[in-house]
């Protein structure tokens, strides 16, 4: 299998990440939906388990903590934009009028990081790597292919990420009101407006993960307790669905593949 061999350039989504109220639950799941293996780390990093496919880490969960004030975060997916300097991309987001949820801290000698919000309300986090730097399988399936921001203004989200973060941002022709974001001219990710969701979704990005077959992936999905935010329907990219899992969590699959890995990051 391809597997990533070089940084990623900065902007680039490098890692996702699962919070969930029961770990345990979640490995077993993804574990039978997308062929992972991994298991609960050790108590030094908090139990957190990065996952693997065929030997080479894809994602990470992680049980959920309560927050200063006594709450949880809700179950969610959190992408990780590369940084080089973590301290200074949370205080450019913060310069820019975003939000630092979770300050820069060392993960042991793997990397840094933080958990940021965009201008629009989005969560994502950003990672300086240290001996980890992310995800050593992209664009294969059971591994992330696509990462798409939805916010309810994309003009001031597109904004916010090229001056925070250097993220570029283009209209797609080939889809109307689509955007694509780019780091270092490449395109790696996506991003769109709330109008085209259901009322009252909040802003948030939506991490896509590749799949053989999206309507077996979809059917597996619902057997194993998850539910359907968006059934399964063919786009320009290939045929995806919008799925939750048993706690909550949403995410996407699609049954397409994405440049090589070494090309992508």
């Amino acid at each position: 299998m391809p597997e990533v061999t070089r940084p990623y350039v900065p902007g680039t989504p490098c890692w996702v990440d699962l919070v969930v109220p029961d770990q345990r639950e979640a490995l077993d799941f993804y574990t039978d939906l997308f062929g992972w293996q991994g298991e609960p780390g050790p108590p030094e990093t908090g139990g957190y388990a990065v996952c693997t496919l065929n030997g080479k880490p894809v994602a990470g969960i992680m049980t959920a903590m309560a927050q200063e004030g006594g709450s949880k975060p809700p179950p969610a997916w959190t992408p990780y934009l590369a940084v080089t300097d973590a301290d200074g991309a949370a205080q450019a987001v913060l310069d820019n009028g975003g939000k630092v949820l979770a300050e820069p801290m060392d993960v042991l000698d793997l990397g840094r990081m933080a958990i940021l919000a965009d201008t629009t309300g989005a969560v994502f986090g950003v990672w300086q790597a240290g001996e980890f730097s992310g995800a050593r399988v992209v664009n294969e399936p059971g591994a992330v292919v696509w990462n798409e921001l939805n916010t309810p203004d994309p003009a001031t989200a597109g904004s916010f990420y090229l001056a925070a973060l250097g993220l570029a941002n283009d209209a797609m022709e080939e889809v109307p009101d689509y955007y694509a974001l780019k780091a270092g001219g490449r395109v790696v990710g996506g991003m769109q407006n709330l109008a085209k969701l259901p009322p009252g979704a909040p802003a948030h990005w939506l991490t896509y993960f590749s799949v053989d077959d999206t309507d077996s992936t979809v059917d597996a999905l619902v057997r194993a307790g998850g539910s359907v935010c968006k059934p399964a329907f063919d786009m320009a990219a290939g045929r995806m669905a919008v799925l939750r899992d048993p706690q909550g969590a949403t995410f996407a699959v699609i049954d397409a593949t994405g440049p090589s890995p070494d090309e992508a990051a």
